[in-house]
C-alpha cells in the first residue's frame, strides 16, 4: 500500500507511522510533506498514491488549497486538531477525518472503512468548498484562556501581537506581558481568524496590526519588525513569502 502523509509537524508525523505500524497495516511511506505548495508539487509530478493522511492546517495555509491547485485521485484521511462543532461537515459529507491526538482504534476504525470501501473515494469541489467555509468560520474567537500564577485569566484575541513555540511550550505576548497558552501553534492557529493573524513559519504566528516593518532577509526571505518582540526574531519562511504579501495586501 503506497502512502503519503502531509503533515507540517515531525513528531505528529512520526506518530502516525508508528500507529500505522501498530495496526499492522502494510504500507509503504512514498514521503512527508508540510506545506501546501509542496504538496501541489508533488501530485503534479507523481502517481496518485493508494491513500493520504492529510493534515488541514499546513505551515502555509489550509490543505482544502491543494485541491483548488491540483488534482488529487487519491483517498484522503484528514487530520485534524480542529474542535467538534468544527468538523461537523466532514461527518455531513461523510470524509473520513481523525482528530488530534491521534488514537489507536480511531484510526483502525478508519483503516478499515477504508478497505471495505474497495479503496476509492473522490471529494466533489463544492464539498471541499463547504468544508473550507465551515472551517473558516468556526475558526474565528474572541477570547482565549492563558496561565496566570497559580490560575487561569482570559485574555482578548484582539490583545494579541503574536505567538510562539519554544521547548515544546506556547507563548502569546500582548503589549504588556507573556504567558502561556496550553494549546500547541497548530490548535491555536487554526481557531484564529486568519484575516487576522498569520503563522510566518512553524513556531510564530503573528497579528497583522503587530507588524511595523517588513524587511528583505536572506535566501528570499522576509523579516519583521513586530511589536514589543521581547528578543524574538521574526522570519517569514521563504515558501510563505508570496502567499504573506496577499495576506498583507487583503
Amino acid at each position: 500500500m503506497r502512502v503519503l502523509i502531509i503533515e507540517d509537524e515531525q513528531r505528529a508525523a512520526g506518530q502516525l507511522q508508528r500507529m500505522l505500524k501498530m495496526c499492522s497495516f502494510n504500507f509503504h511511506l512514498l514521503g512527508i510533506i508540510d506545506t501546501v505548495e509542496e504538496a501541489v508539487k508533488w501530485f503534479r509530478e507523481n502517481t496518485a498514491p493508494d491513500l493520504v493522511f492529510m493534515d488541514i492546517q499546513l505551515a502555509d495555509g489550509l490543505s482544502f488549497e491543494i485541491f483548488q491547485k491540483t488534482e488529487v485521485e487519491a483517498p484522503i484521511i484528514f487530520t485534524t486538531a480542529f474542535d467538534q462543532y468544527a468538523i461537523q461537515a466532514f461527518k455531513v459529507n461523510s470524509i473520513d477525518y481523525l482528530l488530534k491526538p491521534i488514537q489507536k482504534d480511531d484510526l483502525s476504525l478508519a483503516l478499515n472503512k477504508f478497505v471495505k470501501s474497495n479503496r476509492s473515494a473522490t471529494i466533489a469541489p463544492g464539498v471541499l468548498k463547504q468544508l473550507l467555509g465551515s472551517l473558516q468560520v468556526n475558526q474565528k474567537r474572541e477570547g482565549l484562556l492563558v496561565k496566570e500564577g497559580g490560575g487561569f485569566v482570559q485574555i482578548k484575541i484582539s490583545e494579541l501581537l503574536y505567538c510562539y513555540s519554544e521547548d515544546s511550550i506556547t507563548f502569546g505576548v500582548t503589549a504588556s506581558k507573556r504567558f502561556i497558552i496550553e494549546e500547541t501553534i497548530d490548535e491555536l492557529f487554526s481557531s484564529l481568524d486568519q484575516n487576522e493573524f498569520y503563522r510566518i513559519n512553524r513556531g510564530q504566528i503573528i497579528a497583522k496590526t503587530a507588524i511595523q516593518k517588513i524587511a528583505p532577509y536572506f535566501n528570499h526571505r522576509f523579516k519583521l519588525s513586530i511589536t514589543n518582540p521581547r528578543n524574538q526574531e521574526f522570519i517569514v519562511s521563504r515558501s510563505k513569502t508570496s502567499d504573506f504579501k496577499t495576506w498583507m495586501n487583503q
